[in-house]
C-alpha cells in the first residue's frame, strides 16, 4: 500500500511538471532581475530629455570666439537647462586652447546633480579625480553631498578617501565634509540594525576627524547623538551630550535635547526624560512636538498619568500639536485606571479648544466606548 502511495505521488508530480497548468503558472512567474534591468534602461533611455539645438547654439553665440573659463562659468550659471549646460560643457572642452578650471568643474557638477543627472555627473566626476592635485575642498563636497543624495554612499566614500590623499592642502576634507557624510549615514534607514552598522563607520570618522586636529561643532554632535540614539545607544549618546560643553566647547541646542528626549522616551526612561526636558526649558529652549508627544506618552504607557497630563497642558501652550497616537495613549490609560468620565471631561475640552478636529474627535470617543463602555 505504502508502494502504491509512493507512486502515486510521483505521478502526481509528473503530472504537474508537464501539464498545462504548469506552463499557465509560468506565465505569472516574475521575470528575470537580469531582463528587468534591461527593459528599465531602456525605459530610462527613451525617457531622457531631448536637446534643444535652438537654445543651444542661441547659448553659444553669447560667448566670446576666445571665452575663458570664467566666462564660460557665467554663462553656465546662468541657464536653467541642465542638458544645455551638459552639451556646452562637453563642447568648450573640444575648443582650441580652452581649458576648463575649478570653478567649471564645480557649476556642471551642481547643475548635473540638482537635475539628478547622476550618470552624465559621474562623468565629469572621473574627469576630475583623473587630474593629479586639481580641485578645491568645495568641489569635492559638492560631488560627496550628490553622490549621498543619490544613495550612493561608496562611491561618495571613495572621494572622501581622495580628498585625505590629495596633495593639496585646500582639498583635504573639512568639517563641513564630515558633516555630509555623517548626515548621509544616518538616512540610510530607520531600522535600529542598520543604524547600528553605519554607526560604527560614523564613529570611525569621528575619530579620525578629531585625530587630524579639526574640531567637531554643534551639528557633528548633534549627528552623533542623533546616531547612537537611533542605533539604540542611549548611554553613548548621553555620553557625547555631557563633553559638549567641557571637552569640545560646544554648548548643546535645542535639538541636542531633543534627540536625548526622544532615545529616553523610547527606553522607557521617563525620569531622566523628564529631569533632561525641564533643563532644556531652564537653558531657553522649547521642546519639540516630537519630544513632548514623546514623553507624554512614556509617562502615560509608565503609569505616571498626572505627569502626563501635566505635559500634555504643557505642550498646548507651547502651541505643540500632539498627535492621535498620544492622545489615545493618555486617554486609555486614565480609562484603564476606572476614571472614564475624567477621560471623557479632558476629550470635551481638547474639543472645546479645537486641538482636535471632529473626526479625531469621533474616533477617540468610539475608541472609548467600544473598551470601556456599558
Amino acid at each position: 500500500m505504502g508502494i502504491e502511495l509512493k507512486h502515486s505521488h510521483q505521478f502526481y508530480v509528473l503530472m504537474l511538471c508537464y501539464s498545462p497548468f504548469s506552463a499557465f503558472s509560468d506565465m505569472f512567474r516574475a521575470p528575470p532581475r537580469s531582463y528587468r534591468r534591461r527593459v528599465n534602461k531602456r525605459l530610462k533611455a527613451s525617457q531622457k530629455p531631448v536637446l534643444d539645438q535652438a537654445k543651444f547654439q542661441q547659448v553659444i553665440s553669447q560667448l566670446p570666439p576666445r571665452f575663458t573659463a570664467d566666462e564660460l562659468y557665467n554663462v553656465i550659471t546662468l541657464e536653467d537647462d541642465p542638458l544645455v549646460c551638459w552639451e556646452l560643457f562637453n563642447w568648450a572642452a573640444q575648443q582650441p586652447r580652452f581649458k576648463h578650471n575649478v570653478f567649471t568643474y564645480h557649476i556642471i557638477i551642481k547643475k548635473l546633480g540638482v537635475a539628478k543627472m547622476y550618470e552624465e555627473m559621474d562623468v565629469v566626476v572621473n574627469q576630475v579625480l583623473a587630474l593629479r592635485s586639481f580641485g578645491s575642498e568645495p568641489l569635492y563636497n559638492t560631488m560627496i553631498y550628490f553622490f549621498a543624495e543619490a544613495r550612493k554612499l561608496t562611491r561618495a566614500v571613495n572621494i572622501f578617501k581622495h580628498m585625505r590623499n590629495n596633495r593639496k592642502f585646500d582639498c583635504r576634507p573639512s568639517i563641513r565634509t564630515y558633516n555630509i557624510l555623517f548626515t548621509a549615514m544616518l538616512s540610510r534607514g530607520k531600522d535600529s540594525y542598520i543604524n547600528h552598522m553605519y554607526m560604527e563607520t560614523i564613529r570611525c570618522l569621528f575619530r579620525q576627524m578629531v585625530d587630524d586636529g579639526i574640531e567637531p561643532d554643534v551639528f557633528t554632535l548633534n549627528s552623533m547623538i542623533k546616531g547612537y540614539v537611533l542605533s539604540l545607544h542611549v548611554n553613548d549618546a548621553l555620553r557625547v551630550f555631557h563633553q559638549m560643553g567641557v571637552v569640545y566647547k560646544c554648548l548643546p541646542n535645542a535639538f541636542s535635547y531633543d534627540y536625548l528626549i526622544y532615545g529616553l522616551c523610547a527606553q522607557g526612561r521617563t525620569n531622566n526624560a523628564r529631569e533632561l526636558c525641564d533643563e532644556m526649558k531652564r537653558n531657553g529652549f522649547i521642546p519639540s512636538g516630537k519630544s513632548y508627544n514623546s514623553l507624554v506618552n512614556a509617562l502615560a504607557i509608565a503609569g505616571e498619568v498626572e505627569e502626563a497630563v501635566h505635559y500634555l497642558r504643557e505642550m498646548i501652550e507651547m502651541r505643540k500639536s500632539a498627535d492621535l497616537i498620544t492622545y489615545r495613549t493618555i486617554l486609555d490609560e486614565i480609562c484603564r485606571r476606572g476614571r472614564v468620565e475624567e477621560a471623557m471631561g479632558l476629550l470635551r475640552e481638547l474639543q472645546s479648544k479645537d486641538l482636535v478636529d471632529g473626526h479625531t474627535y469621533r474616533k477617540l470617543l468610539y475608541a472609548m466606548e467600544d473598551s470601556y463602555g456599558d
